[in-house]
Formats: C-alpha cells, sequence, structure tokens
C-alpha cells in the first residue's frame, strides 16, 4: 500500500457518512436538544474526530451510530460548560441516558419533523427554506446565498437569527398537526427544489456534503408524498425533479464535456423516471390546482417531448413560462422566458425581453444570465458584447466542464 492511502481511505470513508448522514444526524440530535446551532457543531466536531480516530484504528462497524455517539457527547460537553439553558436541564440528562444505547442502535430518520419545525410560523418567512438548506442538507451561508441570490453576510445573519428563535422560541421538532402541514408546506417544497438545484449544478467530487444533494431532494420529496399523497404542489415538485435527473447520463460526452439540452442524446435519458414524472404530473393535475412546481414539471416535459418527436412546441413552453412568471415574479424565469421568446421571434426580440440586471434581482451573479445573454447576443452578431458575456458566465462558473463549453462558444465567434 502506498504511503498515506490507509489516511486516504480514511477521510474518504468519513466524508462519505457526512454526505450519508449529515441531516439525519443533525436532526436527530436537534430534536434531543432543541438547539440546532448545537447539533451542528457537535457533529462537525464528531467529523473531525473521527479523522482522527479512523485513521489511526480503522473505520467501524457502524460508523453513522458512532459519529452519533460522539456528537451526543460533544452536546452534553458544551452544555455543561454553559451551565445555561434546555441542555443543562431536562434535555441534558435526557441526551445523558441516551449515551448507553448500543452503537448498533437504528437512528431515526427525523429529516422531514426538523423541515416542517424550520416552516414554523414564527421563523421569518424568507429564512425558511434556507434555514432547511443548512440545517438538513449541510450548505453553508454562502452557498445557499448563492441559491437564493442575496449576498452570504446577510444570509449568515438570517440564518443565525432564525436557529436562535428555534431554540428561544422552544419549537417542537416533530410533524405538526395535519392541519398545519398545509401552511408549511410551500417552504419545504422550496428548500427540497432548491438542494436539487445546488446539487444538479454542482461539479462532482467538489464538495462531500453536496456530491448526492439531487439524490436527497429526491428522497425527501418522496418522503413529503407519502406524507401529503393528494397535495398537487409535492406530486408537481417530484415530477420536475424526476424529469431533470433523467438527464443525468446524457449532459456530459464520454469525455466529460457539457452538453446542453438541444443537443442530448435521447436514448440516454432514464425512460423509467421520465415515465414516473409524468405519471406524477397527472395525479397532480387531476385535482385542478395548478402551482409552480406543477408548471415547472410540465415545462421539462414539454423540453422531453420535443427532443424525442422533433415537433416544434415553443409557443406551448413560452405560454407555461408566462404562467411561471405571473405566479412567480421569479427572475429567473424571465430569463429563460426571454429563451423562449427567441425561439420564436428571433435573438433581437429575445434580449428586448431579457430583465436588465440590478442589485435588486443579484442576476449580475447568476451565471446562466450571462450565458443566455451571450447567447442571443452572439446570435444577433454583437460578437464583442458577446464575448464580454461570455467571459462573465465562464467566471461565474464552477464547473469545469461548463466553463470549457462557453469557452468554445466564445472561441467560435472568433472564426
Amino acid at each position: 500500500m502506498i504511503a498515506g492511502d490507509g489516511s486516504m481511505a480514511a477521510r474518504a470513508e468519513a466524508e462519505g457518512v457526512a454526505r450519508r448522514s449529515y441531516g439525519k444526524l443533525v436532526a436527530y440530535l436537534a430534536a434531543r436538544s432543541g438547539d440546532v446551532a448545537a447539533a451542528e457543531d457537535a457533529l462537525s466536531e464528531a467529523f473531525a474526530a473521527a479523522l482522527a480516530d479512523w485513521t489511526a484504528k480503522g473505520c467501524p462497524q457502524n460508523p453513522e451510530a458512532w459519529l452519533l455517539t460522539v456528537a451526543r457527547r460533544k452536546l452534553i460537553d458544551a452544555g455543561r460548560r454553559r451551565r445555561t439553558g434546555d441542555l443543562a436541564g431536562g434535555q441534558l440528562r435526557i441526551a445523558a441516558e441516551e449515551l448507553e444505547a448500543a452503537e448498533a442502535e437504528e437512528i431515526p430518520d427525523r429529516r422531514l419533523a426538523l423541515m416542517f419545525a424550520c416552516a414554523d410560523p414564527r421563523i421569518e418567512p424568507g429564512v425558511r427554506a434556507p434555514l432547511m438548506l443548512q440545517a438538513v442538507l449541510g450548505l453553508d451561508a454562502a452557498a445557499i446565498a448563492s441559491v437564493f441570490l442575496v449576498s452570504p453576510a446577510a444570509m449568515g445573519k438570517r440564518l443565525v437569527r432564525a436557529k436562535a428563535a428555534i431554540r428561544e422560541a422552544g419549537i417542537p421538532f416533530a410533524l405538526p398537526g395535519r392541519d398545519e402541514l398545509h401552511g408549511r408546506l410551500d417552504a419545504v417544497l422550496d428548500a427540497i427544489y432548491a438542494a436539487f438545484a445546488e446539487g444538479w449544478a454542482q461539479p462532482l467530487g467538489t464538495d462531500a456534503l453536496r456530491g448526492d444533494l439531487a439524490g436527497e431532494a429526491i428522497f425527501l420529496a418522496r418522503l413529503v408524498v407519502a406524507l401529503l399523497p393528494d397535495e398537487p404542489e409535492a406530486l408537481g415538485l417530484l415530477a420536475l425533479m424526476l424529469h431533470i435527473e433523467a438527464r443525468r447520463a446524457a449532459r456530459r460526452s464520454a469525455d466529460g464535456d457539457y452538453v446542453p439540452l438541444a443537443e442530448q442524446d435521447a436514448t440516454q435519458w432514464d425512460a423509467r423516471m421520465i415515465d414516473e414524472a409524468e405519471a406524477a404530473l397527472r395525479r397532480a393535475s387531476a385535482h385542478g390546482a395548478i402551482g409552480r412546481y406543477q408548471l415547472e414539471a410540465a415545462l421539462q416535459s414539454a423540453h422531453v417531448h420535443r427532443c424525442r418527436t422533433g415537433r416544434d412546441n415553443w409557443r406551448d413552453v413560452l405560454q407555461l413560462y408566462d404562467a411561471i412568471l405571473a405566479l412567480t415574479g421569479s427572475p429567473v424565469a424571465a430569463v429563460n422566458r426571454a429563451l423562449a421568446i427567441a425561439e420564436l421571434q428571433g435573438a433581437d426580440a429575445g434580449l428586448e425581453a431579457m430583465p436588465e440586471a440590478s442589485p435588486e434581482n443579484r442576476l449580475n451573479e447568476y451565471q446562466p444570465y450571462w450565458a443566455a445573454r451571450a447567447e442571443l447576443l452572439a446570435r444577433q452578431g454583437a460578437v464583442d458584447e458577446a464575448r464580454h458575456a461570455y467571459d462573465i458566465a465562464t467566471g461565474l462558473s464552477s464547473d469545469p466542464a461548463i466553463r470549457r463549453f462557453l469557452l468554445k462558444r466564445r472561441e467560435a465567434l472568433l472564426g
């Protein structure tokens, strides 16, 4: 074995457990302590300890239970040091008693309960979904800020305030009654979709905690659908993510290059996943209550139909974007709507419909916005402006394959 292989294997194992178990363990610890921030801190310390211990002794038979035991001890030690709050009282005694549980115990999955707790009416509405992304899926404030197009500093402050509100209000980490579930559902669905989008956009191997975010998001959406089987927007979200995930194998060439939707080989798409998405969308539409995620799923269905059949359906696509924009006012929807207009009426009309970047919508920091502008400017023949937009889009992309794709598009302008 090459020197250092054991250490690298230990790190890989610890990071793998982190990726698979972060949200589950935070949810479990927070449910016992009533303190999300303390649970996150304890788990971070446990991960650090895992790297050192597993390097020296090897990975334990049940790494998730090992991490939970260490994190519990860290949580209790922190409570003893503070000597204040719930951890120094009844919650501390409960946690101490649980330390004697066998390592092989099955750890209950309380992520859904934690997500609905984060959507409690006592939490500021704008931070509910971001809080779920951090507490349940382990994203940092900077990553969450990029998803919601706000500054990292502002997002960090909101998250700290929200966690303090949960602790001070004693918000329970349990699923609310069915009469309360629907009022909290929108924030839960928003967080799940934001996690999926981040996982879909993130290049593989750059962050252990983000490595399978798309799969985690689909899993959580399935949990919500199982809990609320007649909720059309939950079904719509599941359909939307399944449609997108079905194309994963086709979005990279054999050489690892990025392949845009219009150039993908539809035979590489996961047909069973697409069928499942279509079935979920039909179930959702049967309820006659249209919402954002059903419209987004219908858009993906339209893209699938066009790519599979070769039949132009851009007018239908534009109508769907019109509906989404009217419903949400999203600047991202406005960008995509402009691209649909360009397909129907040409680049000039598309650029005229393209929203302007501003401090309020933060599109100046949104990579797809600049890539879309560059594409339309290139079609228009505005070479210098297109090259400038491609430069910005390339600089904003964290995915090497997408950067290469954008650079090739830019270089093609010189020909």
